[in-house]
């Protein structure tokens, strides 16, 4: 037997949109870490030095 969902009511569509937004989130995390680990171990002394500012600038503990 088949169901048929009323329009706009679609159960397929609302778990798609929650899969993208947490998919969406979990590469942005990913990108941010890449990002910080990046700066904070580059080989140049102008890129650590930088991300270092940038965070005393936003009052990030780092030391």
């Amino acid at each position: 037997m088949t169901t048929i969902a009323p329009i706009g009511r679609d159960s397929g569509t609302a778990v798609q949109a929650g899969t993208n937004r947490r998919l969406a989130a979990i590469l942005a995390a990913a990108l941010g870490l890449v990002i910080v680990f990046a700066a904070g171990f580059a080989p140049s002394q102008a890129v650590h030095n930088a991300a270092h500012d940038t965070r005393h600038t936003f009052a990030f503990p780092c030391h």
